[in-house]
């Protein structure tokens, strides 16, 4: 009676607001949860740049659409399927996730919902609940579940200290310097051997 729950970009898939950042050529766009930890404060600032220069979500859904998963993401996937029940604890929005999710075969996941104006604007966006990665592995828990946990960002660690067992993935060196004490995995050969090797029974 096992959950993996993993974190989606930065772990199976890239960032998608970097893409759109690389598109667009606004470099602004470029921060995420590694550089401001704070969610909502890191959402009013990309809205904010957004409108500033006249994007909406059409800009942002074709960003998303032409990313695909990270090398090696989709075979570690369906091995861990193999292994454990598995949930995607994500910050994004499943307005943005379904072309992703979709190259990846559907997994489950638990994200957020974006508010989208007739005209094509973001006027906003609804969070699923206060700190919901924590609160859905809480959740796994209280159903008997042990969970194996992985991300790579600040937004992460409520959820990686949660778990009954946890690791960082390819995190910056910011994140490994406040967070020394999670192993880390530097790639899927890495990850996978340890998520096989967690002390987790049943």
């Amino acid at each position: 009676m096992k959950v993996a729950c993993l974190d989606f970009e930065g772990v199976l898939v890239p960032e998608i607001w970097i893409s759109l950042a690389e598109r667009t050529g606004i470099d602004d766009l470029r921060l995420t949860t590694r550089d401001i930890p704070d969610y909502d404060e890191l959402m009013t600032y990309r809205l904010n740049i957004m409108a500033k220069h006249g994007l909406g979500f059409n800009e942002l859904n074709e960003a998303a659409s032409g990313l695909d998963p990270l090398p090696g993401a989709a075979d570690f996937l369906q091995w861990l399927s193999s292994e454990f029940q598995v949930a995607i604890l994500s910050d994004t929005f499943y307005e943005l996730a379904q072309p992703l999710l979709a190259k990846l075969g559907f997994p489950m996941m638990l994200c957020h919902r974006l508010e989208v104006a007739d005209d094509g604007r973001i006027s906003g966006y609804q969070l699923r609940q206060k700190d919901p990665k924590r609160q859905a592995v809480k959740a796994f828990q209280s159903l008997s579940y042990q969970v194996v946990a992985t991300g790579d960002s600040y937004n992460d660690i409520s959820m990686l200290e949660q778990a009954d067992q946890a690791m960082l993935f390819c995190p910056s060196e910011k994140v490994v310097r406040d967070y020394p004490h999670f192993p880390i995995a530097k790639n899927y050969t890495e990850l996978r051997a340890m998520f096989a090797s967690a002390n987790i029974t049943g």
